[in-house]
């Protein structure tokens, strides 16, 4: 038998070695090399049954029983959306819940530094850290989207320069019952 690293003939025990993931048999000199030694020694076979079925249909627990964890969504409503100085709203609160960074930080589980961030309003807050936000301080951040906001967005666009479709539309107003005709370019 010959060492798989540098080919030198093994003339006693050879040694088997893990060497960078590799299983190899090398000689005394590169066994240095591996960390753990493996063997060739058979996993024994376990014999594989079929569950006993109780009256229920079902089998009965055998063996350690796996728990899952369960994952915390936040459930927003589309329809909702941030107040817009929430970076003031969670101060205040948490100011006046006589908190500091760090206590808030702990209490929900975030890292403090975040938590200034979001103080400071260079970062908003996602939706499970504003659920968090909310239980913990006991106020609101989210409202519901007003209809007046569309209706100023509208008002805002008429300020704005005339489109070509501005001015189809204010042509076939002129021309009352007349069907508009296109004006050849």
């Amino acid at each position: 038998m010959r060492c798989e690293v540098c080919g030198r003939k093994i003339h006693e025990n050879p040694n088997k070695v893990i060497i960078e993931g590799a299983k190899m048999t090398v000689c005394h000199e590169c066994a240095k090399h591996g960390k753990t030694t493996w063997s060739d020694a058979p996993k024994p076979q376990v014999e594989l049954q079929k569950p006993n079925l109780t009256s229920t249909g079902f089998a009965p627990i055998q063996g350690p029983i796996q728990i899952r964890k369960r994952v915390i969504q936040a459930r927003v409503d589309v329809s909702q959306e941030v107040v817009e100085d929430y970076s003031e709203v969670i101060r205040q609160a948490r100011e006046k819940a006589g908190l500091s960074h760090e206590d808030l930080g702990k209490k929900i589980s975030e890292k403090e530094s975040l938590l200034r961030k979001i103080e400071t309003g260079k970062v908003s807050p996602n939706d499970l850290l504003v659920s968090k936000l909310e239980h913990a301080l006991k106020i609101t951040l989210l409202v519901s989207v007003a209809e007046e906001k569309t209706t100023q967005k509208t008002a805002k666009a008429a300020n704005t320069e005339l489109t070509l479709g501005d001015i189809i539309q204010f042509d076939k107003k002129n021309k009352g019952d007349e069907p508009a005709k296109r004006k050849q370019s």
